[in-house]
């Protein structure tokens, strides 16, 4: 493959990637990483070598992590059942299915679900699902702020010698 067709496959999946940090169906930052991983390689790993790539590859596993748990730390502040916090973890996952309105609806159904069938308490239960809304919106800005991280230390390594 000629440089210019890898530069333009590392760019569309940064770009993709970008998107996929609000779009659900979407691996996004794993995708931008990947477009690092490629754009690193066009030239031998010369200006973005291995300690980059390891730490842009550290952020990556830490914002997948943020992803998945950020809705069931918000449900777990408001003093939600195990149960619950399962419960949205698993509406997470269900909600990915289902694009935008599944991302946004999931952890809430899921948690208020799974809190109904401990304490059978609806007011308790909202709380839970409120809380696993915000648990969320802050998951979705720590994944802008990595992505935005990993582009700097990108950006910089790339053009620091």
């Amino acid at each position: 493959m000629t440089a210019a067709a890898l530069w333009t496959l590392a760019i569309l999946l940064i770009v993709v990637g970008a998107l996929g940090i609000i779009l659900p169906a979407l691996p996004g930052i794993p995708l931008m990483f990947a477009g690092m991983v490629v754009a690193a390689a066009i030239d031998d790993f010369q200006r973005i070598g291995w300690v980059t790539l390891a730490v842009l590859g550290f952020l990556t596993l830490l914002s997948v992590i943020v992803e998945f748990a950020a809705s069931a730390l918000g449900a777990k502040h408001v003093g939600a059942s195990k149960r619950a916090i399962t419960g949205a973890l698993l509406g997470t996952v269900v909600g990915l299915f289902f694009g935008i309105p599944g991302l946004i609806f999931g952890p809430f159904v899921g948690a208020l679900i799974a809190e109904l069938t401990v304490h059978g308490r609806f007011e308790q239960a909202g709380r839970v699902g409120v809380a696993t809304w915000i648990g969320l919106i802050f998951g979705t800005l720590v994944k802008i702020a990595i992505a935005f991280a990993m582009l700097g230390i990108f950006v910089l390594a790339y053009f620091i010698e």
